[in-house]
């Protein structure tokens, strides 16, 4: 089974005026030189030209290497968004229909998608890695610690949607090609914002769980070290406040954000009330560790920009979340999406678009999984 064994989440909402309800939610190298030696040994240069030469290539390399970081997440092969027109032509309606029928059974499944699509993308780049599960040989990606608490009901989509395409086109969909999918149209059926997604990845070879740590951003991170995350996969500062603002909708483990409620360092700089009514809810998080609160205390179900307005008003659940208001240079970016929800929804777009293409694999480094959890050939 794809789907990670069900545990039940008990969640803090708003409703209306700072009434507070709760839920339950089930879980889950280039060699610059070669060349260079190659053209002085066949005397085409004199010493002087050839000083010159060298000198001129290495600073125009390094000028482009230093001016387009996203290279460094360029796909390997090209995408389009028809890939599957004549190959698999009821693919965009088996996954539309799929996951329109599982967000109406189960509300949290568009935020625990979009969470497990992030956390595939940025590490290996979008090729299902983290749908993998583990085996007597390899510790997979989802076993990790910071992937424990990813919300079974990503998974089991997943899994829905690959059952249905293998009895329409079987071998022809990748795994990977459905979570981008599925993910965008589970955003759009909360609120959120239409973005075009480009297909024909592959099913990555690898997935390792030791290779998590310093790939995901965790609870806690400063900006500066969501930043450094980010910026190896081609980000921005301003993409990576607008990616941040998935946050508006799924939930948190109290575990996450139980520093800033309890002992001598709580901080002060959480609103009160809301303070008072998690700490509540978490006082027995150690015991139960599956407690959670939403992200977006007030519009918990609904993507839109409620997320950075609750930045503004102390409601930031996480530590992560609250550092984007706080610090000067991603503060402007939290008013701006604040204020405006639709400059939030085009650059979280823009920045999905951009999201879906780190990393992907082509045919020669990936294949089509028959099983999302696990690779073709055991031995991979």
């Amino acid at each position: 089974m794809l789907t990670p064994t069900t545990r039940t989440y008990m969640v803090l909402f708003f409703l209306g005026n700072n009434q507070i309800e709760s839920s339950t939610i089930p879980r889950r190298h280039l060699n610059i030189n070669s060349n260079l030696h190659i053209l002085r040994e066949q005397n085409r240069y004199t010493s002087h030209e050839f000083t010159m030469l060298t000198s001129w290539f290495l600073n125009v390399f390094f000028l482009v290497l230093a001016s387009v970081p996203s290279i460094l997440s360029a796909p390997a092969t090209n995408l389009t968004k028809d890939y599957y027109q004549k190959t698999c032509p009821d693919f965009s309606k088996i996954v539309r229909d799929t996951v329109t029928t599982k967000q109406a059974q189960q509300p949290t499944t568009a935020a625990g998608t979009l969470r497990v699509f992030f956390h595939d993308c940025f590490l290996e780049g979008c090729d299902a890695s983290v749908l993998v599960a583990t085996n007597s040989f390899n510790k997979a990606e989802r076993d990790d610690e910071l992937n424990e608490s990813l919300p079974g009901d990503a998974f089991d989509i997943v899994t829905r949607i690959k059952t249905a395409l293998e009895l329409s086109c079987p071998g022809v969909v990748s795994c990977a090609d459905i979570l981008a999918q599925s993910t965008r149209d589970l955003i759009t059926i909360v609120g959120g914002p239409f973005y075009e997604v480009k297909l024909g990845r592959k099913d990555g070879f690898e997935s390792k769980a030791h290779k998590v740590h310093g790939n995901i951003p965790i609870a806690n991170h400063t900006v500066h070290d969501m930043m450094s995350i980010f910026k190896k996969n081609g980000f921005s500062l301003k993409e990576m406040v607008a990616l941040s603002g998935g946050h508006t909708v799924g939930f948190a483990h109290c575990i996450e954000f139980s520093n800033r409620l309890f002992g001598p360092r709580a901080d002060p700089e959480l609103d009160s009330r809301y303070a008072d009514r998690l700490k509540d809810l978490c006082k027995n998080h150690m015991v139960n560790k599956s407690m959670a609160a939403f992200l977006d205390p007030i519009t918990p179900g609904k993507f839109d920009n409620m997320y950075f307005k609750n930045l503004k008003r102390g409601l930031g659940l996480l530590a992560s979340d609250h550092a984007l208001f706080k610090d000067n240079g991603t503060r402007p970016f939290v008013d701006l999406y604040a204020d405006n929800q639709t400059a939030f929804f085009e650059d979280f777009a823009r920045a999905m678009e951009k999201l879906g293409m780190v990393g992907v694999k082509g045919d020669k480094d990936g294949e089509v999984r028959r099983k999302c959890d696990h690779f073709n050939k055991l031995d991979v």
